[in-house]
């Protein structure tokens, strides 16, 4: 959000900025006249939701769009289980909207703050082999173009455009109104338990397999893995929540205050970081219960961090973890945040990080009062080694001459580029590092 004094911070406090001018649009026509304005002035302009992304892909340093007022639903299909959602929806708001029409988000990430437009255009994504990330959903959006006219893209409007604009990285332009293609409302039976990481990792690919929805973390300097298994039920099927008191003993007490306080220790003395990791891999996540999905999926985060993810091609994800976890070793780094490893079905989104092929996500992080830049450049030198192409919302150090071999439609999304914003109105310094000038 913007802070007094005029400064845009993101969530992670990985970016800043002090945008010319501010706008707070609540409408489709008050973010086109937003845009032909700064268009004209020659400023570039930057929609922003939730500020949740950790790269600079929605730094704003000339007009700053807010969307959190351009939020709801705007239309509902129910035979065909589609809704349109203004781009400002937060994604923890969606359940709620669609609960009434029995419906439900196919899939959501661990974290549900993000608006709806942020999170189709960064790539933005949950687990589980058989499902893709959330702008493989999309099935249509509307955004404003550099000129301020509105642009539709859904099977009956450029149709061919639909896998550019659903993960556009905001460099098309201002995402207004997105339609998400919806399941019937369902539950989730969640086993969340401690186990032994080298049988979790020989056993891996049956695992995935074997279920809907299956992750695990890695706590540094332990030999356990926190699994988390997820299998889809019917909307009808018995619910078992976590009972009110212990959910807020494991999400609020022990995910957020102590382990606030434990990364805060590791920090100022890393020599506890082991220690305190050892203890964590047996207090966290020993829990099972059935739940509405979005329940189910997301859990909320208050410790701040800072995140890199690379995806991979679902078989190298075992030696890429294996390299990962000698690394740190070698290195003797003290490491108290985990490691996660992920899971995604292809999709044929242009730059999605699972473009046409099955992936495996390892994503590592760091406290945020810590200095991850020696970190994480060492993971991303093994995870590009295995193949891996960086999520757009999170930090790497990539640049377009790199990204381009790894995306087979890149440069086709550039053209469209081209084509929709010739005069760079939606620029930054991460878009034209990622995408070129």
């Amino acid at each position: 959000m913007t802070r007094p004094g005029g400064t845009w911070r993101n969530w992670a406090r990985t970016e800043a900025v002090r945008p010319q001018r501010v706008e707070y649009p609540r409408t489709v026509a008050a973010v086109q006249r937003a845009v032909a304005a700064a268009a004209a002035q020659r400023l570039p302009v930057k929609a922003v939701g939730a500020g949740h992304s950790f790269s600079g892909i929605a730094v704003a340093p000339g007009v700053l769009l807010e969307l959190a007022d351009l939020s709801g639903l705007v239309a509902v299909d129910v035979e065909r289980a589609r809704v349109t959602l203004l781009a400002g929806t937060r994604l923890h708001r969606i359940p709620g909207l669609l609960a009434r029409y029995g419906l439900a988000m196919e899939n959501l990430g661990d974290i549900d703050r993000q608006s709806i437009a942020g999170a189709v255009s960064t790539g933005t994504h949950g687990t589980g082999a058989r499902f893709g990330g959330i702008a493989a959903q999309v099935v249509g959006a509307t955004l404003v173009t550099a000129t301020g006219d509105l642009l539709r893209v859904d099977e009956d409007e450029n149709p061919e455009l639909v896998p550019a604009v659903a993960l556009g990285l905001g460099a098309l332009g201002i995402l207004v109104e997105v339609t998400l293609q919806c399941v019937p409302a369902f539950v989730l039976h969640a086993v969340d338990q401690p186990e032994p990481l080298d049988e979790v990792i020989a056993g891996l690919e049956d695992r995935v397999a074997g279920v809907d929805h299956f992750e695990f973390y890695w706590f540094p300097h332990t030999d356990r893995a926190m699994t988390k298994t997820n299998i889809r039920l019917p909307e009808s099927a018995p619910r078992h929540p976590l009972p009110r008191v212990g959910k807020w003993v494991d999400d609020v007490l022990v995910g957020g205050g102590l382990h606030r306080v434990a990364c805060a220790a590791g920090a100022a003395v890393p020599p506890l970081v082991p220690p305190i990791n050892r203890v964590s891999a047996r207090i966290w996540g020993n829990r099972e219960f059935t739940d509405a999905s979005a329940r189910v999926f997301a859990t909320r985060r208050t410790v701040r961090f800072r995140e890199m993810e690379y995806a991979l091609p679902v078989a190298n994800v075992r030696p890429a973890f294996e390299a990962v976890r000698e690394l740190i070793d070698a290195r003797g780094w003290r490491v108290g945040f985990p490691v996660e490893v992920r899971f995604a079905a292809p999709d044929d989104r242009w730059l999605s990080t699972a473009h046409d092929r099955a992936s495996a996500y390892i994503a590592v992080h760091r406290y945020w009062r810590e200095d991850p830049a020696d970190y994480f450049e060492a993971v991303e030198e093994i995870l590009l080694r295995f193949d891996g192409r960086p999520h757009w919302g999170k930090m790497h150090t990539l640049d377009a001459d790199a990204l381009r071999s790894r995306y087979p439609r890149f440069d086709a999304f550039v053209a469209l580029r081209d084509r929709l914003d010739p005069e760079r109105v939606f620029r930054n310094r991460y878009l034209e590092r990622v995408l070129g000038g």
